[in-house]
């Protein structure tokens, strides 16, 4: 059987081929696997389980029903969708992960993560991402009516836009001895994340030589992108659009 990772699909009402194309994707290939992970940012932006948005209500039905089939489906934050709770856990029937956390995959140990926590070149990020992770800052956000939640997540990814349009690509990706030591924190030699909509399988060597590998998955902009892992080992595809 074949273990499925998605990430970054950024589902978001003003471009509804992305959600199309998932709801496809559950219908058809995905009920093929085992099991299916969803590493973060699977909504362009979530601002809360209560959120009425007819859009994002027909991608949780979609899961809803894949998840009946009685597969096991993980969701992982990210950084467009960390204000995703229990309630909608409850509803799409899928289990939330930590960040990072290690899962054996076909007898591996693997380090699974968004990837945005090892971007650690990007200090302004990673000074966003400590407050917006904050449980307190989420209640107090959480707490505001529906419509001023709307209209700051909207500022958010405006600003954000913005300061990314003045950074290099590479300040914007993961830094190496970030990835090296979260591989010797958790005594592992494969980690696989998203975040960076780099699709790769980089072989590393690790500081006390084992040879180790950064499996990263793609975006969903404009076509989908599957990790696929069975007994033959890890591998991308992409679905066309």
């Amino acid at each position: 059987m074949t273990t499925l990772f998605i990430s970054d699909l950024h589902i978001d009402p003003g471009a509804p081929e992305i959600a199309r194309q998932l709801v496809d994707f559950l219908a058809k290939d995905a009920r093929k696997a085992e099991t299916l992970y969803i590493l973060g940012d699977l909504f362009e932006a979530w601002i809360g389980d209560d959120d009425p948005e007819p859009h994002y209500s027909m991608v949780q039905d979609a899961f809803t029903e894949f998840t009946r089939l009685g597969i096991p489906t993980y969701f992982m934050h990210g950084n467009r969708d960390f204000l995703i709770g229990q309630q909608f856990a409850r509803r799409t029937g899928m289990t939330l992960l930590d960040d990072p956390v290690v899962h054996e995959i076909e007898g591996t140990r693997v380090l699974l993560s968004h990837g945005d926590r090892y971007c650690t070149d990007d200090i302004e990020y990673q000074t966003v991402r400590k407050t917006v992770r904050d449980p307190a800052w989420q209640q107090q956000v959480l707490s505001l009516p529906i419509e001023a939640r709307r209209q700051m997540a909207g500022q958010a990814r405006s600003e954000s836009a913005s300061a990314n349009a003045a950074k290099s690509m590479e300040i914007m990706d993961v830094n190496s001895e970030a990835i090296e030591n979260a591989l010797l924190e958790y005594e592992v030699t494969c980690m696989l994340h998203g975040h960076t909509h780099r699709p790769m399988i980089h072989d590393l060597t690790l500081p006390d030589g084992q040879p180790a590998q950064r499996l990263v998955l793609g975006d969903w902009y404009t076509q989908g992108s599957v990790g696929h892992w069975d007994e033959a080992g890890f591998r991308l595809e992409s679905l066309p659009r």
